[in-house]
């Protein structure tokens, strides 16, 4: 199982976020051809999306192989796809989402409207609940008490593997996903239409040049406290820790040896068909350990093509104005 792009997506449902790079906002982790890349910042999801829709078509056009996660949850605890679509195929679950989301570059959106219509599948209160206000809609509840998951589970199996705290149906009140679930999934259903795109575990993706998966920032949350510390120390600028975790997911991923990585999405239960999984849920020390600065790793430089004009594999020229554009969005 082998990849030359890992990339580790942090992704948020809030509102269009400011200039200036901030924490609760969308960040994009990369390694490439065993070199890391600086993380980037999106200011909104449609920002990130057409970054990642040109990405993956650049991945697919070189014929390489890129790993492209996310933090949120591909999909609900089993039945709940079947409740709302009559399938238990998570793929129709996100399309009906689609369908249905709207979200404009200010970050503005409906997801509150959608969820109550979720809510509205089934009997007594939720599953959905949290939201900003006790007023505004009325069919989701304000706190979870009084709610009984069961028609449906409140959490996945890889939810409970990994000791998440939050739920896909909580969508307000930290630590939350909710939002992130209802406004990430019409995304990735977008980007899975791409040509050379497959979803892990869903589709048949071994042959895919670019492949979604779910990934927690939660799994290497040692190394991340660990290395935010010692930036803090250095008397260096505060550290964002969304932009860290990505930062070092993503190169932990990259070190991964390639029997690692095929245990990791090749030994998954069924039940990951329709409810998802989270790459490396049974990882967690692994991936902590890879995850630390300054980590030995048996990652070797990518062959050089006989031409003396050729960059290493998975890297590409960068367009002049293109940089000029990125240095003058970083400074």
């Amino acid at each position: 199982m082998t990849f030359d792009t890992f990339i580790v997506v942090d992704w948020s449902a809030g509102k269009r976020s400011s200039p200036r790079p901030k924490k609760d906002a969308i960040w994009l982790g990369m390694v490439s051809g065993g070199q890391e890349a600086e993380p980037l910042y999106f200011r909104s999801r449609l920002d990130a999306e057409r970054h990642l829709a040109q990405l993956i078509d650049e991945v697919v056009a070189a014929k390489r192989r890129a790993l492209v996660t996310f933090d949120f949850p591909f999909g609900f605890p089993r039945g709940f796809a079947r409740a709302i679509t009559g399938s238990d195929n998570p793929i129709k679950l996100w399309e009906w989402l689609a369908l249905r989301i709207r979200d404009d570059e200010r970050g503005v959106n409906n997801r509150y409207t959608v969820a109550e219509e979720l809510n509205g599948y089934f009997e007594g209160l939720g599953p959905f609940w949290g939201k900003p206000n006790e007023i505004d809609w009325p069919e989701i509840p304000y706190r979870k008490s009084g709610i009984f998951y069961e028609q449906i589970l409140e959490k996945r199996a890889c939810d409970m593997a990994v000791s998440a705290s939050s739920s896909c149906f909580q969508l307000a009140f930290p630590p939350t996903v909710g939002g992130q679930v209802l406004m990430g999934l019409p995304t990735l259903f977008r980007l899975r239409q791409r040509h050379g795109v497959s979803v892990w575990p869903f589709d048949d993706w071994q042959d895919s040049n670019v492949v979604l998966g779910e990934v927690w920032p939660g799994i290497i949350e040692p190394a991340i406290q660990t290395h935010c510390a010692e930036l803090k120390k250095s008397g260096s600028e505060a550290p964002i820790r969304d932009r860290e975790q990505v930062r070092l997911l993503a190169n932990a991923l990259s070190c991964l040896k390639p029997a690692e990585l095929s245990a990791m999405m090749l030994g998954i239960p069924v039940a990951a068909r329709e409810e998802a999984w989270i790459l490396g849920a049974e990882y967690k020390e692994r991936l902590s350990e890879l995850a630390r600065p300054g980590q030995k790793t048996d990652l070797k430089p990518p062959p050089l093509r006989n031409d003396c004009f050729a960059l290493p594999a998975g890297v590409d020229w960068t367009p002049v104005d293109q940089a000029l554009a990125q240095l003058r969005a970083r400074l």
